[in-house]
């Protein structure tokens, strides 16, 4: 079927005709449902329109993690100076093993455990007669391995739910033999219908583990505020925490990436909370805004327009003085700013790019691709919200190709008909994308490379974005349409 692309709604709403009529009616049917084209109805209101956040279609291939995925390797894998078990077979733990690159500052082994895989391992008699008492005797080892640990969480896997371990009695008991805080977690895999469950279940682990089982002493100040929900992923928060501390705010505590557990325990002494990845903490923000009165703000530091707005919308929330000092701030990087545009715009302008992420990158980071004059045709996410596809209108143009919980088959049949000059998604779909002659880069991890967040950032995000779409690897091959 060959498929006009001067409209660029009507191409993507054809597309979606032709990627659907290869399935069965009942799938075609249920996978309707979530692709879709944004566009603005006759009152002005934009829609991205696409259902959200339920089951996968049995035998159409997903790409969406588990629940102990949203907790162990999101919330609080990246919590340094805790140790994290693992608590069931080897599997889960190894896959889980030190993969997001969650940076941060320590001795691992001694004050820090990030990278570590911990797991109880479970064997056929732990299914057969339970692996509780294997979890105390565990317990009590690492804190001999490990003296200097501030807590352990037990991230649960799923045999701990089929088999009915009892692991918040085990944590009750052993954190007054230790001493330490023990966190037990729910987070079995097959809870839920994606990992965002894993998150929400992981937030309120905070909330009941951690918040209503200390009394944290902190002395407040006037602009004192919290960094949530951004994991440090190739060193992001840093670059975010300078910034703000620029402004003049004290940050008190950025988790959940290069975090530590007294940074969670003082979160509500703050006078703010700002949420960087809004899907996977917006939960314990709400929590401390009903039960400690604090505020939260929602900021985006992708890309220079998004980080002058972010810092503008945190300072109207202080006096004169932040909001005097954001504008220096604004001021002092937009030479950055100037170069980074001058340099990478000319070798990026008008090229096509297609995402497909997580929690927050698929609208995120698409104004960061705008101020280097790249657009936006495609996006979606793995595991989002109706709301996260609300706030996502604000950021894509009518017209965007709208798919969530796309399949293998669909993503690989929209990149083949579209052609985007880049695609952003994960490790999964990173070979296949690459083997198709379409430069690629990894929007979960950054491809070992960032940090992409501020000003210092957004240089890095431009210098990738152009290597990866004009490295002369890319003529020295044809993709399968073309050699066709």
């Amino acid at each position: 079927m060959s498929l006009d692309q001067t409209n660029d709604a009507a191409f993507h709403e054809a597309l979606i005709k032709e990627v659907l009529d290869q399935y069965p009616e009942k799938s075609a049917k249920k996978r309707g449902r979530h692709l879709n084209v944004s566009k603005t109805d006759d009152a002005g209101s934009s829609s991205c329109g696409v259902k959200s956040n339920v089951k996968s279609v049995p035998g159409v291939m997903t790409i969406r993690g588990c629940a102990y995925a949203g907790s162990k390797g999101v919330v609080w894998g990246p919590v340094k100076d805790m140790v994290h078990i693992s608590h069931g077979p080897v599997g889960c733990g190894q896959y889980s093993w030190s993969q997001r690159r969650n940076y941060f500052t320590g001795t691992v082994g001694i004050d820090s455990f990030v990278t570590m895989q911990v797991t109880s391992d479970f064997q056929e008699r732990d299914i057969v007669f339970g692996g509780d008492k294997n979890l105390e005797k565990m317990i009590d080892e690492l804190n001999d391995l490990f003296p200097l640990n501030n807590g352990i969480s037990v991230q649960s896997e799923c045999p701990i739910g089929l088999i009915g371990d009892d692991i918040e009695a085990v944590s009750k008991k052993k954190s007054k033999d230790i001493e330490k805080p023990i966190v037990p977690v729910r987070c079995e895999g097959f809870r839920g219908v994606s990992q965002s469950l894993g998150h929400h279940i992981a937030n309120d682990a905070i909330r009941d583990w951690v918040f209503e089982k200390t009394t944290a002493e902190w002395e407040t100040g006037p602009y004192d505020v919290n960094l949530i929900a951004d994991y440090n992923i190739g060193g992001d928060a840093w670059p975010s925490r300078r910034l703000l501390e620029e402004m003049g705010l004290r940050v008190i505590g950025s988790w959940s990436g290069d975090a530590t557990l007294a940074e969670m325990e003082r979160a509500p002494k703050a006078k703010l909370n700002l949420i960087h990845c809004y899907r996977s903490m917006n939960y314990i923000c709400r929590h401390m805004e009903e039960k400690y009165n604090i505020p939260w703000v929602e900021y985006n530091f992708f890309g220079p327009t998004q980080i002058a707005d972010s810092l503008r919308k945190i300072a109207a929330q202080f006096d004169d003085t932040i909001k005097a000092n954001a504008e220096k701030v604004i001021a002092k990087y937009q030479p950055l700013v100037d170069a980074v545009i001058a340099k990478f715009k000319p070798r990026l302008e008008g090229k096509k790019v297609m995402l497909y992420v997580g929690g927050l990158r698929p609208r995120h980071v698409a104004t960061a691709y705008d101020d280097l004059g790249m657009n936006i045709v495609g996006t979606g996410y793995e595991f989002a919200h109706n709301d996260d596809y609300q706030r996502t209108t604000h950021y894509v143009k009518d017209g965007t190709l709208i798919y969530d919980d796309v399949s293998g088959f669909e993503l690989e049949k929209f990149i083949e008909k579209i052609r985007p000059d880049l695609v952003g998604s994960g490790i999964k779909e990173k070979y296949a994308t690459q083997k198709m002659g379409v430069p690629f880069r990894q929007m979960h991890s950054w491809d070992y490379s960032g940090p992409y967040h501020g000003y210092d950032g957004f240089a890095i995000f431009a210098r990738d974005m152009d290597m990866a779409i004009n490295s002369p690897v890319w003529s020295k091959f044809k993709a399968p349409w073309k050699a066709a």
